[in-house]
């Protein structure tokens, strides 16, 4: 698959449709809103909202070993299970992608290309309700080494071998939108400052599918974004920087890249950080 670093961390799509009865195998769809799923997902898909599934009440991520093993039970998975997930935003799967392997489980794969490229090319879709059997998930403790937390950010800004880098939309970034509307009374808008801006759609083609090494070198070495340098991708809530993670850890083989989770969500709630509009 285009020669990238670690080509093992995708599946295409007639790979999936090939083991669509797997017995090991477990299909995540992940998706703010249930109702894409709900009129027509890949079949066998379990659907999982991050804002009920992955997040607590003030948008962070629950890393609670509970909350995880619960999760991960209610969905069928086990230590042996081969997961896919992919989402309405064909990033999106990198997200369980992320999560997954920061609690130890390193069997889990993201369709390249999504739900967009798999009806695309006309493959079968189903509209009933998946279930899974539950299991009894436990998982390891979340390894810090994938994200990067606020006292580190904070640092970043001075830090020259560092990057910040903001993979919001450009409303977002220039500070229009706070998460998903407009600021509202003590909500402060913008970005850190010095963050470079690449928003995580760029990173894919037109059909949704990652591009190539050399389309993404191109992209990232054109900011100023190289290998030698730790990466600190950010977003609103920590999806779409998990996205970047995966392409520039996984895709790339970057080796200095950790996820800022807490990112805008946190960053521009707290009355000390600074802000550039």
């Amino acid at each position: 698959m285009n020669r990238y670093a670690h080509p093992d961390v995708l599946v295409d799509t007639q790979w999936l449709e090939n083991h669509l009865h797997d017995p090991n195998l477990r299909i995540l769809e992940v998706d703010m809103s249930p109702a894409p799923y709900k009129k027509a997902h890949i079949p066998g898909a379990i659907f999982l909202n991050p804002l009920t599934g992955l997040l607590r009440p003030d948008l962070r991520l629950n890393t609670d070993p509970n909350a995880v093993n619960e999760l991960l039970s209610k969905v069928g998975i086990s230590p042996e299970t081969t997961v896919v997930a992919y989402g309405s935003d064909p990033g999106t799967g990198a997200w369980i992608f992320w999560l997954l392997q920061a609690v130890g489980h390193r069997n889990v794969k993201v369709l390249n290309g999504g739900y967009q490229r798999w009806v695309a090319e006309g493959r079968p879709v189903a509209d009933a309700l998946a279930t899974a059997s539950p299991t009894q998930y436990s998982a390891q403790p979340f390894d810090a080494s994938f994200r990067v937390l606020l006292a580190e950010v904070e640092a970043a800004i001075a830090n020259p071998n560092q990057v910040l880098l903001d993979v919001r939309t450009l409303p977002e970034y220039q500070g229009q939108i706070f998460l998903l509307k407009p600021p509202q009374d003590t909500e402060r808008a913008g970005h850190i400052p010095g963050a470079i801006h690449l928003e995580h759609t760029l990173t894919l083609n037109n059909d949704g599918t990652f591009k190539s090494v050399e389309e993404l070198q191109a992209l990232f070495h054109e900011q100023g974004i190289t290998a030698d340098r730790e990466v600190f991708p950010y977003c609103a809530v920590g999806g779409r920087s998990a996205c970047l993670w995966f392409v520039l850890a996984h895709l790339l083989g970057y080796p200095k890249v950790r996820n800022y989770d807490g990112s805008w969500n946190e960053w521009g709630r707290l009355p000390h950080t600074p802000v550039e509009p």
